[in-house]
């Protein structure tokens, strides 16, 4: 694990990824009361710890072409089993 202004600036970046990912739907949505937060670790600890407080967890898949319908991942498959809250599974655009 990274540490001081590494650490910082691993998290900065990740900040602002998951701020140009979702600024064009926050905006769409003002009443939406959207949560971000940035956190290191294994994905479905970390998603199913978040769940606990959550009135909705929405997770996206990838489409993997040849294949009818969605192939959910190891996250997906585990939020749909064990989360705390409903989860919305969206697949990836075109």
């Amino acid at each position: 694990l990274l540490e001081g202004e590494p650490a910082r600036l691993h998290e900065q970046r990740a900040a602002e990824i998951m701020e140009s990912a979702l600024s064009k739907a926050a905006a769409g949505h003002p009443a939406v009361d959207l949560h971000r937060r940035t956190a290191e670790g294994s994905a479905r600890r970390i998603l199913l710890d978040a769940s606990d407080g959550a009135d909705l967890l929405v997770v996206g898949v990838r489409r993997h072409h040849g294949l009818a319908g969605l192939q959910l991942g190891r996250v997906a498959h585990t939020l749909l089993h064990h989360c705390a809250c409903p989860v919305a599974v969206v697949p990836q655009r075109g």
